[in-house]
């Protein structure tokens, strides 16, 4: 029998809604996505962090709001620097961690209206990570 579920678009769909950009702890950055989001800031990126991060352990995130949404969110509920969002902000919700934890599936979708629910594990771990290899693919390697 053939999977009902074949394709990224099969299980999401993004509605620009911003429920990525609120909660969930913040979101890392990379040494790459500093410097790009620092370009399209005109920003000095050696104090990106400083600025615009807070720590997370060893690793930078953005610093979120009183509101806990990302500062790159807008009160018109748009991306401010979506031309160079994160690395993390480009994949979501087909992160790594999904395929070691497809149960984290339903928990991301509850808080993501694009996401559909109730995906069997099976189909699930085959999109999630046939996107994470096309994206490999796709998007430069950041440190």
């Amino acid at each position: 029998m053939d999977a009902e579920y074949k394709t990224p678009e099969d299980i999401f769909s993004c509605r620009q809604c911003g429920c990525c950009c609120t909660g969930f702890g913040g979101t890392y950055v990379t040494d790459s996505d500093i410097v790009r989001i620092s370009a399209y800031i005109l920003a000095d990126p050696d104090n990106f962090v400083t600025s615009y991060c807070d720590m997370a352990g060893s690793r930078p995130v953005l610093t979120q709001g009183p509101d806990e949404q990302c500062i790159f969110f807008d009160a018109q509920k748009q991306c401010t620097i979506h031309p160079v969002k994160p690395r993390m902000c480009r994949a979501w919700p087909f992160l790594e961690t999904l395929v070691k934890n497809p149960e984290n599936w339903d928990a991301m979708a509850s808080a993501c209206p694009g996401m559909k629910p109730h995906i069997p594990r099976e189909d699930l771990i085959r999109i999630v990570s046939r996107e994470i290899n096309n994206r490999r693919s796709a998007i430069p390697a950041d440190n």
